[in-house]
């Protein structure tokens, strides 16, 4: 079974900054997404090197339960693991687009969010999410963090409240009809003829790793490459005893690579404070 700590010592091992721009119609900046979600993929499942396609798919299919797509979260879930969502931002201080999709401290199987296949691929009802988050320059994978979401999203209830207040106003609006919709709402037959339609989207957005964690974590414009790992300490006491111990032993033999104990803010109440693990590669 895969997890964090694996995919931390396999970008380490394997490390690469030139992400493939993978090919599918005629918006880069898609692309280079696509390209980002192949990596990941591919280091928590230590595929990187694979060269063997059916090798490749044999072992993704072994680490992985669940792959989704770019309208229904999360990108990927690891077996009786973590769910992933993968992210690319073209500037060190861009904010990330989540669209349709509130930020998530949590993954839960009764989201109406989520599909079918994604609530029956294994017997769940809450995972942890962890977001993986890629600067882009240029082809250029310049920084990665992998944080969860309960380092830095506020409980589900706090987001809901806005999107159910927002969908109840809608819906009292007089002399019009409306139709069931996993949206804010959807204004049915607007015109006099009756031909068009309203629909009403949230286009959520969240500052990146970069801004929000600022007071624990300097971004290094010197450096070709940053891998930014950040959990809960709970989450990393949690982990597989043995895959801490790899993580132990590389970083007494490796200088790039630092271990820290420190202290997060709550993200449901931030005079609070939560203690955390940090690690980092920097080249």
């Amino acid at each position: 079974m895969s997890n964090v700590l694996k995919a931390f010592i396999n970008i380490v091992n394997n490390y690469q900054i030139s992400i493939t721009n993978v090919t599918q119609g005629n918006n880069r900046a898609n692309n280079m997404g696509d390209g980002l979600e192949s990596y990941i993929k591919d280091i928590f499942a230590d595929t990187v090197n694979e060269i063997d396609q059916i090798n490749q798919l044999e072992k993704l299919s072994t680490i992985y339960s669940y792959q989704g797509n770019k309208n229904n979260p999360p990108d990927l879930i690891l077996k009786n693991g973590d769910a992933i969502e993968i992210k690319k931002i073209e500037s060190k201080s861009s904010a990330i687009a989540l669209n349709s999709s509130y930020p998530k401290a949590k993954l839960y199987a009764n989201s109406p969010m989520i599909t079918k296949a994604c609530r029956e691929c294994e017997s769940w009802s809450v995972k942890d999410m962890l977001y993986a988050i890629g600067y882009i320059n240029k082809s250029s994978l310049r920084s990665l963090w992998l944080v969860y979401g309960d380092c830095f999203c506020a409980d589900k209830e706090t987001y809901e409240k806005i999107k159910d207040t927002i969908s109840y106003g809608i819906n009292t609006i007089p002399y019009v009809e409306f139709t069931q919709t996993k949206e804010l709402g959807k204004v049915k037959k607007v015109d006099p003829l009756g031909v068009t339609d309203l629909r009403i989207r949230g286009m959520w957005q969240i500052d990146n790793p970069n801004k929000i964690f600022d007071y624990i974590y300097d971004f290094d414009d010197t450096k070709d490459f940053q891998l930014i790992c950040l959990m809960k300490k709970t989450k990393y006491d949690d982990l597989p005893v043995e895959d801490k111990k790899d993580i132990e032993d590389l970083v007494l033999k490796n200088k790039y690579i630092t271990s820290k104990d420190i202290k997060i803010k709550n993200p449901n109440n931030p005079i609070k404070l939560i203690d955390a693990k940090l690690l980092v590669f920097q080249v």
